[in-house]
């Protein structure tokens, strides 16, 4: 085989293997060229829901492609649009009656710290600082680098970023002075907006957090005309056991985020959906006010309607028990590893689980995660650790005796790879 042209992303050339290439996808499997199957367990990035290839959506798909391809969306419009944003305004939390397309998770997110800034500056009142969480990650364009976590991801690229002012993690015992530190903030009234990922902050570690406190955050700002700007690309569709992540706080954010199982994991696709007062801030004679953005790819068709054949599975199969039956056994088996002292901080909320593997040097360039991940591999799982965070996020499609052999090659690898000094 000729050597591979591809820059892979998150890889080091220098020290990985070459990636196994992938030739069939099915269900809750990828298949290699030469037959191996291996077990998805990650949904490929947090993408997959249903599963691999899911018959509706697939017909979907080769259905829009009979009629359509790319429509420019600035000026024009189309059928498989107009319904998905009907959909999703339907399904979304109360008040978010506006959608604007795009096509990832990370200008999903450029998306809706442009229309906050928009926002304020539009009533006349600008407002210029976001306030971010802490150990966020919200995507890697200079907008979403700028808002997450300062680290080993972006430290090149620092001249480019943006300030913020950053919030402490509401770790058990901290919340209060989370709530309290983001009180202050917003008093000082330049707070355009808060961005927070509801529940669970995913690249950041898979931390989790009650919903309690993303009511008191909504609360604050709500009294302080600050912007609550719900990243929900990672914890929509059913993630963390319900819809929205947003749905257990019993909020509405401002602005929602959402992308990934947008479309079941299928085409890539983005909405960020906004608050009438939102829109109204930009909806003027004054073509100033515009809202400037757009992506070339803005609302495909064809990835609308897959969108839309996935809403069409969420209304008319019984994904929501899925969902439950998913989580019961998450939180049910990763519970066998709770006084096991090789790990620690052992969690799961919704179909999200994960654990911290008790190592010299933890974090994400842990030397343990590569061997993890090679270790999984061979065995036909892809589990892909964050550092020395294990986790385990399937498409709803896994089964008991396939998440039995997950978590079988966990208490494996804690011993064979911790003993690789």
């Amino acid at each position: 085989m000729s050597r591979s042209a591809v820059w892979h992303p998150f890889t080091q050339h220098a020290t990985e293997p070459v990636p196994p290439r992938i030739a069939r996808t099915e269900g809750a499997y990828l298949e290699t060229a030469d037959g191996k199957r291996i077990l998805d367990a990650i949904s490929s990035w947090w993408v997959i829901t249903h599963g691999h290839r899911h018959p509706r959506i697939v017909e979907a798909i080769s259905e829009a492609t009979a009629t359509l391809d790319q429509v420019i969306f600035a000026g024009l419009s189309h059928e498989p649009a107009e319904r998905l944003a009907s959909a999703l305004v339907e399904m979304a939390p109360a008040g978010l009656d506006w959608v604007f397309y795009s096509d990832s998770g990370s200008t999903s997110v450029e998306v809706a710290l442009k229309m906050a800034l928009g926002f304020h500056r539009n009533i006349g009142a600008p407002r210029s600082r976001i306030v971010v969480t802490e150990h966020s990650y919200h995507g890697d364009t200079i907008g979403t680098m700028s808002v997450g976590a300062r680290g080993v991801f972006n430290a090149a690229y620092e001249p480019l970023l943006f300030e913020v002012d950053t919030i402490p993690f509401p770790s058990t015992g901290r919340e209060q002075e989370m709530l309290d530190r983001f009180e202050a903030l917003s008093r000082s009234g330049e707070a355009a907006a808060l961005i927070v990922e509801p529940l669970v902050l995913g690249a950041g570690g898979m931390l989790m957090y009650p919903p309690s406190v993303l009511t008191e955050l909504k609360r604050i700002a709500e009294a302080s005309g600050t912007l609550l700007i719900a990243d929900e690309v990672m914890t929509g569709w059913g993630r963390t056991g319900t819809m929205f992540a947003c749905e257990q706080a019993g909020i509405s954010p401002d602005i929602l985020c959402t992308s990934k199982g947008l479309t079941g994991g299928s085409v890539p696709l983005a909405a960020t959906l906004a608050t009438d007062a939102v829109f109204r801030a930009h909806y003027s004679e004054d073509r100033a006010k515009t809202f400037f953005h757009s992506s070339s790819y803005t609302a495909n068709p064809i990835a609308c309607a897959a969108a839309l054949a996935n809403v069409g599975i969420w209304r008319e199969e019984p994904v929501i028990e899925r969902i439950a039956a998913l989580s019961r056994m998450q939180a049910d088996k990763i519970s066998r590893f709770r006084d096991d002292p090789r790990f620690e901080n052992v969690r799961s909320t919704g179909t999200i689980a994960a654990l911290d593997l008790r190592v010299g040097r933890a974090g994400y360039l842990a030397e343990v995660g590569p061997r993890l991940r090679a270790f999984f591999l061979e065995r036909g799982l892809l589990l892909r650790p964050l550092g020395n965070v294990i986790y385990v996020l399937p498409p709803y499609c896994v089964t008991s005796d396939e998440l039995d052999r997950l978590y079988d090659a966990v208490d494996e690898a804690a011993d064979i790879v911790r003993a690789v000094r």
